[in-house]
């Protein structure tokens, strides 16, 4: 008798954040709920954050006269609409720069820029690997880099298209190489300094440790992308995005064939996009801006493409419709992973989860104490993505238990980081993740089968430095 084979797939991404959406709220039912008290305090920097009194855990009622924590069917309904409410900032700056985006792409310049540079490069486009992977990591690793790069998805995965690899060599080069600055990071101020700050670690007193850290998990991240990439350009049907990239080329390349010439409107363009993100650079650097004034930069670059290959009114905002079609998807995307955190707030049993998890690691020898904080945050982080919202909240209760076991807080903050960093590596409720994997019209586990390989090693190397760390 043959036994029949079952064949498994992620289902489609909205799919897959409705049904997690739905298990969290049956979870609202099971776990009990509860609530730590908060106190506001300025951290260093001047952002203000709202943290966790230890030791005020208690537990609440699940039905009360004031209303009823568990998450039914209206609730799970409800929170798509009020994840994208919630992410209203992150959407609007996705779709205003894939507007402007649509403007660029019109013009044609980018396009034949990179099939420029692909010509001009030949047989070394792989080197294109390691200059951008270290670049962004270390953008992540310094200044916290990470929405920062939606607007560069396009440009990335035409390249990729160009030199012969696949749309996830794109997501490598961009996603991995800014979320693995996070996981070494070394100053980071939406993580490494703000746990620093809550733990009340004076300077940064291991940071000649996180810079080894930083190099290692750069090193192993860039071997894997440019062994990745080699053996899809060797042979491509290894892809996991093979079927989808052999539609998508088309739509990222145009039909553009054969020697490509430039007009000066083209060496315009880019001369101008370059300049943008010179600025850009500067603006996050030494002013702290953020997706607004990012967003209107990119905006006047779009409308400056615009004038430059003499694009009728009409054109322009057609091409800016467009733009803001392709990104919908992206998007939308990142409102529905906003909604799991939003039936996990209103249920009230991310508090319990934390301290519940405080209570497992209380009294535990110290060699197991940091492997169980690295799990710990891997675990939280699937509940709370956000870096600084992480810190805020886990640190005030678990920071002080490594005074217990007689472990150093920098080993704290160490394994917070390392757990934070690598589950939005493989976890559906991060937004940026999905925002990449959307533009590139590739699937959640498409993505899955490729960082998979990665992740186990990763994994293994945080636990190592985290010993290091308390062990020093």
């Amino acid at each position: 008798m043959r036994i029949p084979t079952i064949k498994w797939a992620v289902p489609h991404c909205y799919a897959l954040i409705f049904f997690i959406i739905v298990v969290v709220a049956v979870l609202t039912w099971c776990i009990p709920s509860g609530s730590f008290d908060y106190h506001a305090v300025t951290l260093p920097g001047g952002e203000t954050k709202n943290l966790v009194v230890p030791g005020s855990y208690h537990v609440l009622e699940k039905v009360t006269a004031h209303g009823d924590l568990r998450q039914g069917l209206s609730a799970i309904l409800a929170a798509p609409l009020e994840g994208i409410i919630k992410a209203a900032d992150v959407i609007a700056f996705v779709l205003i720069v894939g507007g402007a985006f649509g403007i660029i792409m019109r013009s044609g310049a980018i396009e034949r820029g990179l099939l420029a540079l692909a010509q001009r490069l030949a047989g070394k486009g792989i080197l294109v690997i390691p200059l951008s992977m270290t670049l962004f990591s270390l953008g992540g690793a310094t200044f916290g880099m990470s929405e920062e790069v939606i607007p560069l998805y396009a440009i990335f995965i035409s390249l990729m298209f160009a030199l012969g690899y696949d749309s996830l060599t794109a997501i490598l080069i961009l996603f991995l190489g800014t979320q693995i600055g996070y996981v070494g990071a070394m100053t980071n101020p939406f993580s490494v300094l703000i746990a620093q700050g809550v733990a009340g670690i004076q300077g940064n007193p291991q940071l000649w440790l996180r810079a080894i850290a930083w190099v290692v998990f750069t090193a192993m991240s860039i071997i894997f992308t440019m062994w990745y990439a080699h053996r899809v350009k060797r042979d491509p049907s290894k892809s996991p995005s093979y079927e989808s990239d052999c539609q998508n080329r088309a739509l990222f390349m145009g039909e553009q064939t054969g020697t490509v010439h430039f007009s000066l409107g083209d060496r315009l363009i880019i001369i101008a996009f370059v300049l943008a993100l010179a600025v850009i650079s500067w603006g996050l650097i030494t002013r702290g801006w953020y997706m607004v004034e990012i967003g209107t930069v990119f905006l006047a670059l779009g409308l400056f493409a615009g004038i430059v290959s003499r694009m009728s009114v009409s054109d322009v905002a057609e091409s800016f419709v467009d733009g803001c079609k392709e990104f919908v998807y992206a998007a939308v995307v990142i409102g529905l992973a906003r909604g799991i955190l939003v039936v996990a707030e209103n249920g009230k049993i991310i508090d319990t989860l934390l301290y519940g998890l405080s209570e497992m690691l209380d009294g535990l020898p110290q060699y197991a104490f940091t492997t169980l904080m690295l799990v710990s945050h891997n675990i939280i982080t699937f509940f709370v993505p956000s870096s600084s919202g992480e810190a805020a909240l886990t640190m005030p209760v678990l920071a002080p238990l490594g005074d217990l076991v007689n472990i150093n807080k920098e080993a704290m903050v160490m394994a917070y980081q390392f757990g934070n960093g690598l589950t939005n590596l493989i976890s559906p409720t991060g937004g940026v993740l999905l925002a990449g994997l959307s533009i590139a019209r590739v699937g959640f586990g498409q993505w899955l089968r490729v960082i998979m390989r990665l992740f186990p090693l990763l994994w293994i190397t945080s636990a190592i430095f985290a010993a290091i760390s308390a062990w020093v």
